[in-house]
């Protein structure tokens, strides 16, 4: 009986062992799944400013001449000072 009692405690406690050692495993697992969500996060952020950078870039290349250019600048300039009034009004 009691040699029964000591093997099913040697038992539990090697299952808890291994639940605890597995728990462990995933928790770890778990922090580099988020370590690498967050870096993935960072890219796309950064692509997207690329991304925005190259397209603003085109726009003014599309002109062919310097006045053409300072018109989109004025443009975008005007455009700002809208949203700026907007925000303040």
């Amino acid at each position: 009986m009691i040699e029964d009692l000591k093997k099913d405690v040697e038992r539990l406690i090697s299952v808890y062992e291994r639940t605890k050692a597995e728990n462990r495993r995933l928790s770890e697992e778990l922090q580099k799944c988020k370590d690498e969500n967050l870096a993935c996060k960072e890219h796309i952020v950064e692509l997207e400013r690329q991304i925005d950078n190259f397209r603003l870039g085109q726009a003014f290349r599309s002109s062919s001449d310097d006045a053409g250019a300072k018109e989109k600048i004025d443009g975008i300039i005007r455009e700002i000072d809208r949203c700026i009034a907007l925000l303040e009004g």
